[in-house]
């Protein structure tokens, strides 16, 4: 018997876990794989060590969860990463920097989009006290009294900008102040595209933040790679006195009359506990999950049954390179005037026009992949010494989105993946594929089969903060099911994903109030 079961092992579900610790829970994770971490972790692959997912984080270094948790007492440093993006258009036009410092951004695209600087500054003046208001909303439940507390902190400030965003589609929002493809398509793809729509969708206005958001919360990552965090989690729930077990497969959790029981693992072995927190597939939870759910929660799973299942559109390469990837069209001087050493530390956002964006989606429900694809490439060995391949050269990861499930033809013997590369490769100086030493795929059947990802699809609040406020999806945002003593958290609650741990933490600050902690 334990006081409180966290089903899954990710950030979300460390995070949850390393709070009830602390406060006393006796709290037990059970992770299905043999290591805990999730899509955040580093895992060994091509005689290396490569990130599972994109290795910079922003909002979880804004959370205060970092500093909540000591993690730096566990391990946790971050390594600075600016200029925070660098963007690619694939029309040809000039790559530009983006800096966490809003003036030196606007230095940066006075090199090379001059037309574009005072839209980017309107840009930013008008958005930055709505993605401030985002930000200290996602600080915990979004309840309407403290909410409401914070705006009026704020003096509203913010407010009718949210509730127009929620509301408008993100190219609509960023068309309002910038012009270029150069500068739209590159919002599109880190923002609406990641969560895998196309940016014309009404209701995606909130991605239009993704430039703003850069500049309030640092981008950084963390050093011997982005699994450093949840190492850092991991090791803040034992010294706490919580518990790990992985290779623990729940196969169901387990009710008694009106509340839940515990959990039975694959293998037959039951632990019981009075309280049972699902971080991952809220529909594998209510749905695959729930043992004999009482008559409060049947018309919950019901619902739940009855949507559909989203497939996975998000595909990686990772590849072992002796060529480090050199950009055409960079100018060397412009590097220079800007104090920049090496192009090669963010991320690169390698974007087409957002009419391309919208094509390449609508490609994608057809089972075809766009021949000008949407990257997130970085190469992470290049700002931290501790992702160096131990036989010599760097370690690449090249995200494509819009990547379908179902692909047509199939993805075994697949010439797509070798496609990308090609083409990534087409806006680079030559000898950058004769480079490259050795590389994998993971795909969407990959991630279904590795990570519990039902057609390889990551589960993502979509709703936004003023869906969460209204109590839509009630067990999303308030995380509580009526199933007592039941719990949910992960990316697919309020307010979604990425890395932040927000989830993990708001999910926390419920469950101990509900046990009087």
């Amino acid at each position: 018997m334990t006081d409180a079961i966290v089903v899954g092992g990710g950030h979300n579900g460390l995070t949850c876990a390393a709070y009830l610790a602390r406060a006393g829970v006796d709290v037990l994770v059970l992770e299905a794989r043999e290591t805990v971490g999730g899509c955040a972790s580093t895992v060994p692959a091509l005689d290396a060590r490569v990130n599972v997912c994109n290795c910079d984080h922003t909002l979880v270094r804004a959370t205060g969860i970092i500093d909540e948790l000591d993690l730096a007492a566990h391990g946790l440093r971050y390594i600075e990463i600016d200029p925070t993006m660098l963007a690619l258009p694939w029309d040809g036009s000039a790559p530009w920097l983006h800096f966490a410092d809003v003036e030196r951004t606007l230095e940066s695209l006075a090199l090379t989009h001059p037309r574009e600087v005072a839209g980017y500054r309107r840009h930013v003046e008008e958005l930055a006290p709505v993605a401030r208001l985002v930000l200290d909303m996602t600080s915990g439940p979004p309840e309407l009294l403290s909410v409401a507390r914070r705006v009026a902190r704020r003096r509203g400030r913010g407010l009718a900008g949210l509730l127009r965003l929620s509301r408008a589609g993100a190219l609509d929002v960023l068309a309002a102040h910038l012009r270029t493809p150069a500068l739209l398509g590159p919002a599109c793809t880190a923002g609406p595209a990641v969560w895998g729509v196309p940016p014309q969708a009404p209701g995606t206005g909130l991605g239009a933040l993704v430039y703003v958001l850069r500049h309030l919360a640092p981008t950084g990552r963390p050093a011997g790679g982005s699994g450093a965090l949840t190492d850092a989690l991991a090791a803040a729930v034992r010294a706490a006195g919580g518990r790990i077990r992985t290779a623990a497969r729940v196969e169901r959790i387990l009710c008694a009359t009106d509340r839940v029981a515990g959990v039975r693992l694959e293998d037959g072995e039951r632990i019981d506990a009075a309280t049972v927190i699902a971080a991952g597939d809220p529909r594998r939870a209510l749905v695959d999950w729930l043992d004999q759910p009482p008559t409060a929660a049947r018309r919950l799973v019901e619902r739940w049954r009855a949507r559909p299942r989203p497939d996975g559109y998000e595909s990686k390469v990772d590849a072992v390179v002796d060529v480090l990837p050199r950009i055409r069209g960079i100018e060397r001087t412009h590097a220079d005037r800007l104090g920049i050493d090496d192009v090669r530390w963010p991320t690169t956002v390698v974007a087409p026009s957002p009419r391309e964006i919208a094509a390449a989606h609508a490609a994608a429900t057809r089972g075809e992949i766009a021949g000008r694809p949407l990257f997130l490439t970085n190469v992470p060995s290049v700002a931290d010494p501790a992702m160096l391949p131990p036989g010599g050269g760097h370690v690449l990861s090249l995200e494509t989105l819009f990547t379908p499930y179902r692909l047509r033809g199939g993805w075994a013997g697949s010439s797509e993946p070798a496609r990308w590369l090609e083409a990534y490769a087409s806006l680079l100086e030559p000898g950058f594929l004769e480079g490259i030493r050795r590389w994998r795929l993971v795909g969407p059947e990959d991630y279904e089969r590795d990570f519990s990802m039902p057609a390889g699809y990551a589960p993502s609040f979509a709703g936004g903060p003023l869906a969460a406020l209204a109590g839509r999806d009630r067990e999303l945002t308030r995380y509580e099911t009526p199933v007592r003593g039941l719990y949910l958290t992960g990316a697919g609650t309020f307010p979604g994903a990425g890395v932040s741990g927000a989830p993990g933490r708001n999910t926390a600050g419920v469950v101990l109030a509900s046990l009087g902690r």
